[in-house]
């Protein structure tokens, strides 16, 4: 129970159905933690998940339905498997998605070995996904839900075998307004609480300044990347203060003028170097992914074609994926894509079915 509408609906609809159900909430980050330090502010922002009103909020909701509630602390966890993993990406001139490593690691990894411990058979969450057991296959398949404005599942791709079939997806076939108006007929008084929009640990979204205030209060010193900036013909045309401060298809903060519009195109790490173009220049055929999960299939053998999405906003996009050695594939796009990054997932589709998908390199 995150304290938001969509989980507390869950556990509405599931207990006014006679099921047992215990609320857990994880308890991931500390709000307050790096407040006041490089403009960080002071007091959170309402509109991130995770927040301290949202753990009042679930606990609300659980005496409301008359269920046990839970705080599961795994802050120590969070920060070893999502939180450290998304500043070292930064800094080797990546772009992380810690979405996706927090359900990896620990909604849907934690969380059902804690639900294991108190004897629950099942973990069910407020996602916007179907999962179904195919008998044919025999292997459970994750689906896109009904209201595709709302489909979580690009975040939901590391989801193993094991854990698909111990989870439920209650909303899945509801759209967001339904899921409000499931909420207002239960008598939840957070039926119009507005979506968390932001990363949990990222304040107001400025990554630049979360990575400046971890580093110091670790102890340590943001790593010399200072170097070239070049365009896409190879020519110096000016200076940047480091890696870390680009990723892929920026366009604003490059520290260099231009009549017309540069975008990043690439980032070296090796040789500190960023490559800017112009827009047209983003466009990519190919992509390589490593680190694999497959869902729908037990693995790639030969060539498949199936739909990719490249970011949670992107549009699924026709290729062919083809194996490229162990544990990694390439994808060949039909029509070029815009800012593929290195850093983010590469989530493959097959009708409504997700496929299976790993992380671009």
């Amino acid at each position: 129970m995150s304290g938001g509408v969509d989980s507390s609906t869950v556990a509405a609809i599931l207990a006014r159905a006679g099921h047992p159900v215990v609320g857990l909430t994880l308890q991931l980050w500390d709000q307050t933690r790096l407040a006041g330090k490089h403009g960080i502010p002071e007091a959170p922002k309402a509109g991130r998940c995770c927040s301290l009103d949202d753990v009042y909020d679930a606990r609300r909701v659980a005496e409301q339905l008359g269920i046990p509630y839970y705080v599961v602390n795994q802050e120590e966890r969070f920060e070893r498997d999502v939180v450290r993993p998304f500043v070292d990406e930064y800094l080797a001139g990546r772009t992380p998605i810690p979405c996706s490593l927090c359900n990896n690691h620990l909604k849907f990894d934690q969380l059902l070995k804690t639900a294991r411990s108190i004897g629950a058979e099942r973990i069910a969450t407020g996602h916007y996904a179907v999962n179904d057991y195919d008998e044919a296959r025999g292997r459970w398949i994750l689906k896109r839900p009904a209201d595709l404005a709302k489909d979580q599942t690009y975040f939901l791709f590391g989801l193993t075998q094991e854990q698909l079939a111990h989870t439920l997806f209650p909303l899945g076939h509801l759209t967001k307004p339904e899921v409000r108006s499931a909420a207002r007929t239960h008598g939840l008084r957070l039926a119009e609480k507005p979506d968390s929009q932001e990363i949990c640990f990222i304040p107001g979204g400025d990554y630049k300044r979360f990575l400046n205030a971890y580093l110091e209060e670790q102890g340590e010193a943001v790593p010399e990347t200072s170097g070239e900036l070049v365009a896409s013909d190879g020519s110096v045309i000016g200076r940047h203060e480091g890696i870390f401060n680009f990723t892929v298809g920026q366009r604003k903060g490059l520290g260099v003028a231009s009549p017309s519009p540069l975008y990043v195109l690439n980032i070296d790490p090796a040789n500190h170097r960023v490559t800017v173009g112009a827009d047209e220049e983003l466009a990519t055929q190919t992509l390589r992914a490593h680190d694999l999960n497959w869902i729908s299939i037990p693995a790639l053998t030969a060539p498949m074609r199936v739909k990719a999405k490249i970011r949670h906003r992107h549009e699924p996009a026709w290729a062919t994926l083809e194996p490229a050695g162990a544990d990694a594939i390439t994808a060949t796009f039909d029509v070029p894509q815009r800012a593929v990054t290195p850093g983010q997932s590469a989530v493959f589709y097959e009708g409504d079915e997700v496929v299976g998908g790993g992380w671009i390199y």
